[in-house]
């Protein structure tokens, strides 16, 4: 059994406090609704609380550079759970606060690092790529071609990219629900494309 302790109840306020006024790209839904989504899902995949509060604070170094840093999470939250936080962001550590590089070399750094990570910086990626997933498919399904829009990068590298992360989490070991489910949204992504 998995006990969250006030450890997690502080990650929770934390997360809101950092990201209170984003939002998802191209839609009115707060941002904090995917943090808790990805949370939830390391959960129920028998995650434990690092890896959970990892979940909330996947996104902060890469959005929120200007409200926290690496020391700031480490501070609160532990050496591991920045690891964690460190290993599911794709902007280096030297770009944080500035400028990223381009999207498709972000991209396939991130691969490749995916598939060396740890079972629980895999668990906490996973859950923000089924979740991302998920909501790409439900608003491909709304919107049709106009959700590419939103991303920078179009349907054709959108959907290298998720082809490419199957390989890489297969690479990198994963395997169980999480990964299953991510192959499910992937297979629903590809046929929704196929249609278009």
């Amino acid at each position: 059994m998995i006990v969250l302790t006030e450890r997690f109840e502080n990650a929770l306020v934390y997360c809101v406090q950092l990201h209170r006024n984003q939002q998802r790209k191209g839609k009115p839904v707060p941002y904090i609704a995917h943090l808790l989504s990805v949370s939830a899902l390391v959960l129920e995949d028998g995650g434990n609380e690092d890896e959970a509060i990892a979940a909330l604070l996947h996104d902060a170094l890469e959005d929120q550079p200007d409200k926290t840093s690496r020391e700031e999470i480490a501070r609160r939250f532990g050496q591991q759970v920045l690891s964690l936080v460190n290993s599911c962001t794709d902007t280096p550590i030297t770009y944080l606060g500035g400028i990223k590089p381009p999207w498709r070399q972000r991209k396939e750094a991130y691969l490749s690092h995916v598939r060396t990570g740890a079972n629980g910086a895999m668990r906490v990626a996973l859950a923000d790529k089924v979740h991302n997933g998920r909501e790409l498919v439900a608003d491909y399904q709304r919107e049709g071609e106009k959700v590419w829009m939103r991303f920078h990068a179009g349907k054709g590298d959108q959907l290298w990219y998720y082809r490419s992360l199957r390989l890489a989490f297969r690479e990198g070991g994963a395997g169980g629900q999480l990964f299953d489910t991510f192959e499910k949204v992937l297979s629903e992504l590809e046929q929704l494309c196929q249609q278009a």
